[in-house]
């Protein structure tokens, strides 16, 4: 079977990852639009949220700002911020407390040296590498091992595509407990410290529980990618 024929077949490993995103990605959007509209007793904003549990922490040196967008809420490690969103940061809804308090949870982790965090952080600049060019420079080793002339120098370069790829797949792995622990955090305290009634509660944990499938979407995808890439080496190698 030709290189291009078995590459193309391979791709219906992605159909049903690409669909499970889809569906993962259309439950954080209507979890976050139903609880949106239902705003909280207390009439707490999403940065009050931020900020309460941040000094619950004793972290005295995280910035709390808006930032344009939807669902564009983050923290940034290299300046201690925490960006909410525009539905996020002056909302008093249920999601947007659920959210803020999960961004606020990662600024935990970075100030308590979370290992995790650590790990997902020092493996940032590779997986950038690995994502823009491991499936490029594979591929590019897989034609090459088709020319007589390069076989062996092809099937070089294709590992080395694959070993950047590689670091993708660790990023999304270790981004799973990294995220998780976010939202644990969050929920925690939001129970305990009353954040929340207990039926709006529920509807923040909906939230990040949506929000978590994502991650597990996008692990999902990047083994797919990996195992596709496998496949097809090996048939490659086994045509020398």
């Amino acid at each position: 079977m030709g290189t291009y024929m078995l590459y193309y077949m391979t791709g219906f490993i992605m159909i049903p990852v690409f669909i499970f995103a889809l569906i993962c990605q259309a439950k954080v959007k209507s979890n976050f639009n139903k609880y949106s509209k239902i705003m909280n007793r207390r009439g707490m904003t999403g940065a009050q949220a931020a900020y309460q549990l941040l000094q619950m922490n004793g972290i005295n040196d995280v910035s709390i700002q808006p930032i344009s967008g939807n669902l564009t809420d983050h923290y940034d490690p290299t300046n201690k911020s925490i960006c909410l969103s525009e539905p996020v940061f002056n909302s008093t809804s249920v999601a947007a407390i659920g959210v803020a308090c999960h961004e606020a949870g990662h600024a935990c982790q970075h100030a308590q040296g979370y290992a995790p965090l650590k790990m997902r952080n020092a493996v940032i600049p590779v997986t950038k590498i690995g994502s823009s060019f491991g499936i490029i420079i594979c591929i590019l080793g897989i034609y090459l091992t088709n020319l007589a002339a390069f076989s062996q120098f092809g099937m070089t370069i294709a590992y080395i595509g694959l070993i950047l790829y590689t670091f993708v797949v660790f990023f999304q792995l270790i981004t799973l407990p990294v995220e998780f622990d976010a939202s644990k955090r969050a929920l925690a305290t939001i129970q305990s410290a009353h954040f929340l009634e207990d039926d709006e509660y529920k509807g923040a944990k909906k939230v990040l529980t949506a929000a978590a499938l994502t991650y597990v979407a996008a692990l999902a995808s990047a083994l797919a990618t990996l195992l596709r890439l496998l496949i097809i080496i090996s048939g490659g190698s086994r045509r020398r």
